[in-house]
């Protein structure tokens, strides 16, 4: 189910941030580099050891489409404390979180419970009452969850489905090279302000000037944690 959600969101241009862990991130990891897509894996110790061992192949495919990123300095440890703090960092990557699979006390449901805190969307996919693990993601769709069975639901609910067909039948045109760079990292997906700054090579003053102009002229739309994409 994972891998499903997983390569459909990819071929959709979306990225997926997982932590590396085994089971529901591996797969979803897995299923993005499959499906030509990029993926981010978050981890809960030092960049320099990828964490569990057992997927060192894994990261460094990764590395080669994606990243793997970490707030702990390098030679921290995988402390078992790292892990619920590093899921804050997932849920603020992603503009939402999906929960296919999660019994009580798994990491996905702190990371979901992160997410609100954030202001984004959380995702959840129903399963039998007698299935363990899907007491997680039935329990979240109770506390007001999106219910989803299929990538095209999260994509409609996140308006990127609308969007992908109207940039077919409308394209923008920059006024500007600053204007035509914003365009060119936006063009597959919407990017954090951060990302746009390191990507671009702008200052961050010049970043937010043409990203404003561009709000203003109707070429991209705020989404929000200063999250940014086409407005086609």
């Amino acid at each position: 189910m994972t891998k499903d959600f997983a390569s459909d969101l990819v071929l959709k241009g979306i990225t997926i941030v997982s932590g590396l862990a085994l089971g529901i991130d591996t797969a979803a990891h897995e299923a993005a580099l499959s499906a030509g897509g990029r993926t981010i894996a978050v981890l809960g110790n030092g960049v320099e050891k990828p964490y569990p061992p057992s997927n060192a192949n894994l990261a460094e495919k990764i590395i080669k489409n994606g990243a793997i990123i970490s707030e702990f300095p390098i030679g921290t440890l995988p402390l078992r404390q790292n892990f619920p703090a590093r899921n804050r960092i997932i849920s603020g990557l992603s503009l939402g979180t999906l929960v296919t699979e999660a019994h009580e006390g798994s990491g996905s449901l702190i990371t979901a419970g992160y997410t609100l805190e954030q202001n984004r969307e959380v995702f959840a996919v129903p399963g039998s009452l007698y299935n363990k693990n899907s007491i997680g993601p039935n329990n979240l769709i109770k506390m007001g969850a999106k219910t989803v069975t299929s990538a095209d639901d999260i994509l409609e609910e996140m308006g990127w489905e609308q969007a992908e067909a109207n940039s077919k039948a409308k394209k923008i045109f920059p006024s500007s090279p600053e204007e035509k760079v914003i365009l060119g990292i936006l063009e597959n997906e919407p990017s954090h302000i951060d990302a746009i700054i390191k990507e671009s090579g702008f200052e961050s003053s010049q970043a937010s000037s043409v990203l404003t102009i561009m709000e203003v002229k109707g070429k991209v739309k705020h989404l929000g944690g200063m999250v940014y994409r086409i407005n086609n």
